[in-house]
């Protein structure tokens, strides 16, 4: 898959979150171009797509990634830092999209460069209209740097 074709790239371990974050992103006609991984080190694997060698040979640039923090194998926090730490990534925004409230996970991601901070509401309909309002706004009316 080639980075111009994805435009979501979601990042979730939680198999309900996210069937019920595609869910609601199809429904809007925003996932047309969606890759779901579910652990960091698959996400940073998808956009920095590395050879046998574990250097990168390609970068893929999604429109949006939607992160997740706490994951198996590489935190969501630790996915950020590599994002925003690399020159040919540092502009694909960042969401993070989760179940922490605590201060100093939210506090860690601003300074990395995170673009949003969205807690997961636990009411459906209010995460339904959350995505909803996440992808009209990161997807159709924000313009990405090239």
């Amino acid at each position: 898959m080639t980075s111009h074709l994805v435009e979501i790239l979601l990042v979730e371990d939680n198999i309900t979150d996210a069937e019920l974050t595609i869910r609601e992103l199809k429904k809007n006609n925003m996932a047309n171009n969606l890759v779901h991984v579910q652990d960091g080190q698959q996400a940073l694997d998808f956009i920095f797509y590395p050879n046998s060698n574990n250097i990168p040979e390609q970068i893929n640039r999604p429109k949006l990634v939607l992160l997740d923090i706490k994951m198996p194998k590489v935190s969501g926090i630790e996915v950020l830092e590599k994002i925003k730490g690399n020159h040919a990534t540092m502009t694909i925004p960042v969401v993070m999209l989760t179940s922490s409230k605590e201060d100093p996970d939210i506090k860690r991601c601003y300074e990395l460069g995170a673009n949003s901070y969205i807690v997961k509401p636990v009411n459906f309909s209010s995460f339904a209209e959350a995505i909803k309002n996440l992808g009209l706004y990161w997807i159709l009316l924000n313009q990405n740097p090239l």
